[in-house]
């Protein structure tokens, strides 16, 4: 158990990550930036998601419906609204540029065989970014947010490649790491900066947790590993 909160001088903001719910109208085609729906109709679902993130926080999400319609769903099931939810562009997915449309099987299938992504993280789709662009615009924009934020716990509704790109930097800049996640859709990730003056690191507290899917029978197993589990918690 980590108990940096507690230390002088060290400053510790949460990010919890969560991925929009599943897109059901992409005929099987790779979607990228297009600004399609998605399906929120699982009531139990954001129930679940909703119990385990915190009530003050500050909300983001990308500037795709996708992410707003997810957020709305939370907040359906009784969560507090935010009075605002910041509109984040750079928190939208990969650029997919002329590879939107293309059916997404038939266009996997013609890559490398164990390819975690599209492509190369170097490697631009036409018309498009590289993942390696997607990185570089999230971790500037998470730079940002965690020193206006700093110390609060901030939710961000975001992407499976906005999300990857979020551990990667966790990792200490191994982006291509990164992609060997799985990152599923209404999942909730948590990582945690923590700065003491000029130093700062990254904890991963759960990376594609998914709470509907726990037993209340065995909640104990499900405990977040992190400093807000206590021995009364725990009883």
């Amino acid at each position: 158990m980590s108990d940096n909160q507690d230390r002088p001088g060290v400053v510790t903001t949460r990010w919890w990550w969560v991925r929009h719910a599943p897109v059901r109208d992409d005929g099987g085609n790779i979607y990228g930036q297009t600004d399609i729906a998605c399906d929120t109709s699982d009531r139990i679902v954001f129930e679940a998601v909703a119990k385990i993130l915190p009530r003050s926080a500050v909300w983001y999400a990308s500037n795709l419906r996708r992410t707003h319609q997810t957020a709305e769903a939370i907040w359906a099931t009784g969560f507090p609204q935010p009075a605002v939810m910041a509109k984040e562009a750079a928190f939208a997915e990969q650029n997919l540029g002329q590879w939107q449309g293309m059916n997404r099987k038939a266009f996997l299938a013609s890559q490398p065989a164990g390819s975690n992504w599209f492509a190369a993280i170097d490697q631009p789709a036409p018309g498009g970014e590289s993942f390696l662009d997607l990185y570089n615009r999230v971790v500037a924009a998470i730079a940002r947010i965690s020193a206006e934020q700093a110390g609060r716990d901030v939710i961000a509704v975001g992407h499976g490649g906005t999300i990857k790109a979020a551990v990667g930097l966790a990792l200490g800049g191994l982006v291509e790491k990164a992609l060997a996640f799985d990152i599923d859709n209404c999942s909730v990730t948590r990582l945690d900066h923590i700065a003491a003056g000029d130093n700062s690191t990254w904890r991963l507290p759960m990376v594609n947790q998914q709470p509907w899917m726990a037993d209340v029978a065995h909640a104990a197993m499900h405990q977040p590993a992190g400093p807000e589990v206590t021995t009364s918690k725990l009883a």
